[in-house]
C-alpha cells in the first residue's frame, strides 16, 4: 500500500527515487528485467520507474491480504488520485513518483495508458469471468498491450504501425500468462479462458480448479496457444519499427514470452499441476544471443 499523498513533500531525491525502482525491479520483473539490461541506461532506469508503477498497480489487486473490496476500491481510488497529482508535479511521499513522472516526461508517453492500467486491475477485483474472445481481448489490452504501447515510447519508434504492432505483441504476452496460470487464476475466481471456447471444447471452470487434465482440456489450451502464436506473428515486424539501439532488448523479451509458451506446449499443458516458468540460465542465454542479432 502506497503512503498518503503529501503534495510537494517527497523527501526522496530523483536519484533516490531511480535506484529504488531498480530495485523493484531487480527483484520483481522475472522476465522483463532481463530485456531491461539490453538498454541503454537512461531507458533502462525508465523501464523500471514504468515497471514499479505497474507492479504496484498489480500488488494491490492481487495480495490476499486485501480481502475488504470497499477498502481495496478506496485504495486504488487514491493510487489514480497520486497518479495524477506525480504527473502534475506533486508527488506524495511514495518514493515510485520522482523517477515515474521524470520518465513519463522524457519519452513523451501519453497519460492516458497509465489510467487504462489502473482499469484493467479495478476489473479484477471481483470474481472474473470472461465470456468472449473480444472480452478477453479488452482485458489482455487493458492489462498488457497499454504496458506495450507506454515502453515502446522509451525503446523509440518513427511509424505509427509500431502502436498497433506493440498492441498485438501484448496482446500475445499476456495469453501465455494466462495459459500458464490457468489454474492459479481459477483459485482466486478469475477465468479468463472464454466461456464460449470451455463450452466448445468441454471444459467447466470447477475442472480448471480442481485440476483435471484431459483431452478436452489439452484441446482448449492447444486452440488458446494457436491465438497466441497468431498475435506473435503478426507483431513480429515490431521489431523493425523502432529504433535501432533498442532492438535487441525487444527481441529478448519476445524469445522469452515465445520460449514460455513453447514449454507449455511441450509439457502438453500441464499446467494445472505444476507451474511452468523459463529457466533463469535460459535467459541468460537468450539475453547473449540478443547480441548476435
Amino acid at each position: 500500500m502506497s503512503p498518503a499523498i503529501a503534495p510537494g513533500l517527497n523527501p526522496v531525491t530523483l536519484e533516490g527515487s531511480y535506484r529504488y525502482c531498480r530495485q523493484v525491479a531487480r527483484s520483481r520483473a522475472k522476465n522483463f528485467y532481463y530485456s531491461f539490461l539490453l538498454l541503454q541506461k537512461p531507458q533502462r532506469d525508465a523501464m523500471c520507474a514504468i515497471y514499479a508503477f505497474m507492479r504496484h498497480c498489480d500488488d494491490l489487486s492481487d495480495n490476499p491480504a486485501n480481502s475488504n473490496r470497499a477498502k481495496l476500491r478506496e485504495s486504488i481510488a487514491l493510487w489514480r488520485l497520486e497518479l495524477d497529482r506525480a504527473l502534475a508535479g506533486e508527488p506524495g511521499e511514495n518514493p515510485i513518483w520522482p523517477a515515474f513522472a521524470d520518465s513519463v516526461r522524457r519519452y513523451a508517453i501519453p497519460h492516458r495508458f497509465f489510467h487504462e492500467m489502473i482499469d484493467g486491475i479495478t476489473s479484477d477485483l471481483e470474481p472474473q469471468r470472461i465470456e468472449t474472445w473480444d472480452e478477453l481481448y479488452h482485458y489482455c489490452y487493458q492489462v498488457a498491450s497499454v504496458v506495450g504501447l507506454t515502453v515502446i515510447h522509451i525503446f523509440g519508434f518513427g511509424s505509427i504501425r509500431a502502436l498497433l504492432l506493440a498492441e498485438k505483441c501484448g496482446i500475445a504476452f499476456q495469453l501465455t500468462n494466462i495459459l500458464r496460470d490457468v489454474r492459479e487464476d481459477a483459485e482466486m475466481g478469475r477465468v479468463y479462458l472464454p466461456a464460449e471456447d470451455l463450452t466448445r471444447f468441454g471444459v467447466t471452470a470447477d475442472q480448471l480448479r480442481s485440476g483435471t487434465e484431459d483431452d478436452n482440456f489439452r484441446r482448449l489450451m492447444g486452440f488458446e496457444a494457436s491465438r497466441a502464436r497468431t498475435y506473435y506473428e503478426e507483431s513480429a515486424p515490431l521489431e523493425s519499427l523502432i529504433d535501432p539501439k533498442s532492438r535487441r532488448s525487444l527481441w529478448a523479451l519476445r524469445q522469452i514470452y515465445l520460449t514460455l509458451l513453447a514449454r507449455l506446449e511441450r509439457a502438453n499443458y500441464a499446467v494445472l499441476e505444476r507451474r511452468i516458468n523459463v529457466p533463469t540460465r535460459t535467459k541468460i542465454a537468450l539475453l547473449l544471443r540478443a547480441f548476435f542479432v
